[in-house]
Parts: C-alpha cells; sequence; structure tokens
C-alpha cells in the first residue's frame, strides 16, 4: 500500500507536470477527459467525473495517504489502498475507457498545450476491490479526510503532541501508529521501519512507554518518514514501489540479516497482513510468537 512518503512523492509528479511545468501558452494543464473504467471506485456522484472536463489543475496536494487534485475548486480525491497505483503516460490511448475486467479503473487526460495526450490511469490489481475516488467541493467532505489525526511530518507535530497521542493509550503502539484518525500518512510497512529504528516492540503499550522509549519513537518517526520522502522525490510513479522496497531495512525482509546487528529478522502473521521486526533491537532478544496460532510474548 502507497504510504505517506509515496503519496507525498506522486503528489509532487503530478504537481511539476501538470501545475508547474508551463504548458504553450502559459497556464497548468487543463483536464481534457474522464474514463470509468470500474464503477465501483467512485464513491460520489455530485459533481460526477464528467464535470471535471475543461477545468484547469490548480493544485496537487496530499492528506494522510490521500492523494488531491484541486482542479478550480473541484477536487478528485484519491485513495490508492493496498493494490491500486496510478500510472503516467506521456501519451495514453485515445480510444474511449469501457468497463471490463481490466485493472483500469480510472483514465484522466489532460491538455497541457503541447501535442500528444498526456494524463494517468487509476489501476487496481486482485480481487479485493478498495481503491476510492471521490469529486467534492471541499477535500473534508471525505470523511476519512475529514478524521485524519496529524501529520507526523507537519512542522506544528513536536514531541508534546506525540506524548499527547500515546498518553493513557492501552493500545499497542504498532497498531496505533498505524491508526488514521491518530496519526495521517503511516500504514503497516513504515510503522514495522519506525518501530525498528526506535528499538521498540511492536506489541508494546502505547500508554506504558517512557520518556527515553517516547523520544526515541519521535525522532524515528521524523527521520524515516522524511528520508523516504527525500528517497522518493523526484523519481517516476513507475519507479516508487522499487524505490519503497529498496529503502525497506525490516519490513518484507524475512529472512534475511538485520542491518544493525545481524541477527535475523522474523514475522508475525495476521489473517491479512504481517509484520516484521528484529528480536535482538526490539524485544530483548524474545521472538513474539504467531498471532494465529498463540499468545504474544513480550
Amino acid at each position: 500500500m502507497p504510504e505517506l512518503p509515496e503519496v507525498e512523492a506522486l503528489a509532487g509528479f503530478l504537481r511539476q507536470r501538470l501545475v508547474e511545468r508551463p504548458a504553450a501558452g502559459g497556464g497548468a494543464a487543463v483536464v481534457a477527459e474522464v474514463g470509468v473504467g470500474a464503477i465501483n471506485v467512485l464513491k460520489t456522484f455530485d459533481p460526477p467525473p464528467s464535470a471535471l472536463a475543461g477545468l484547469p489543475v490548480t493544485g496537487v496536494a496530499r492528506h494522510g495517504k490521500w492523494l488531491d487534485l484541486d482542479l478550480d475548486g473541484l477536487h478528485l480525491v484519491v485513495h490508492l489502498s493496498r493494490a491500486g497505483w496510478l500510472r503516467w503516460s506521456e501519451q495514453l490511448p485515445t480510444t474511449p475507457v469501457r468497463p471490463g475486467k481490466s485493472p483500469l479503473a480510472l483514465r484522466v487526460l489532460f491538455d497541457d498545450g503541447e501535442d500528444g495526450r498526456p494524463g494517468f490511469d487509476l489501476t487496481e490489481q486482485g480481487t479485493h476491490k478498495r481503491l476510492a475516488v471521490h469529486v467534492v467541493r471541499d477535500p473534508r467532505q471525505v470523511a476519512a479526510i475529514a478524521s485524519l489525526g496529524p501529520d507526523p511530518l507537519d512542522d506544528s507535530f513536536d514531541l508534546t503532541a506525540l506524548q499527547a497521542l500515546l498518553a493513557g493509550s492501552r493500545q499497542q503502539v504498532k497498531g496505533l501508529l498505524r491508526e488514521q484518525s491518530v496519526l495521517a500518512g503511516v500504514g503497516n510497512a513504515y510503522s514495522d521501519e519506525v518501530l525498528h529504528a526506535a528499538r521498540i516492540s511492536p506489541f508494546a503499550v502505547s500508554g506504558k512507554l517512557d520518556d527515553d522509549e517516547v523520544s526515541r519513537l519521535y525522532a524515528s518517526l521524523k527521520d524515516v518518514l522524511a528520508s523516504a520522502v527525500a528517497a522518493a522525490t523526484g523519481k517516476p510513479a513507475s519507479q516508487l514501489k522499487d524505490a519503497k522496497r529498496a529503502g525497506m531495512r525490516v519490513h518484507g525482509r524475512t529472512g534475511e540479516a538485520c542491518p544493525v546487528c545481524g541477527d535475523v529478522v522474523r514475522e508475525v502473521s495476521f489473517a491479512d497482513r504481517s509484520l516484521q521486526y528484529c528480536a535482538t533491537c526490539q524485544t530483548g532478544g524474545k521472538p513474539l510468537a504467531d498471532r494465529r496460532t498463540s499468545k504474544f510474548l513480550r
């Protein structure tokens, strides 16, 4: 799933091509056409996607893991979920988009005042269709955006703000970091990376972390996410997935050596996901039991 760093990079990628790149004759790129390949991705009906045609792109922003294209006051807001992706092309096909079994969910074509048909496709693989597209007048009309917690890379998010989020919480810290209404933009992958860098067990109780652990967690949140954003910035959309995988130290690296201590990276599996951690760095050398078969070991 794309998380804060990848969505931030996608926003920058689109901003450069649609807002900051001067089109022939001046001005931002204009939506030429919106084609819907999967009706189920549309979560709103008023305004319809066709209302975007003819509107200039006046801004591109990120809200947590949501991508927001500002089209002269209307907003195309997208959540890529687990299997969605944005694929940019300088020359998209001119044939009409037709609903079917293709991964193509939505196509947005632009007129940038030059020759060609630049734009992007939103695609989604797999059987669990969770890609979400909203056309709204205000991003906060999307309930999931209105309920977002603070952005960990915002300048206003300081150590005191993190302490307030953790105080009194009985939630395991791994789950708290992933809770979008508590903290916006962090998902399964980067919560693994942050906790490994902070040397904290994923199943530590949030409200029981001591001052030193909270300070390490804060520093790791800032450092891991900022480094991932820096690594992704400037890369084309087609390279962001590989860049994310390459930057992971423990997530997705079960059985490999921890880059810090050399111990094996271990995994805990759940019904539909898993987490990775280093026992030496994070749990005092004690492996965590698989949740599917027994209770956690702390």
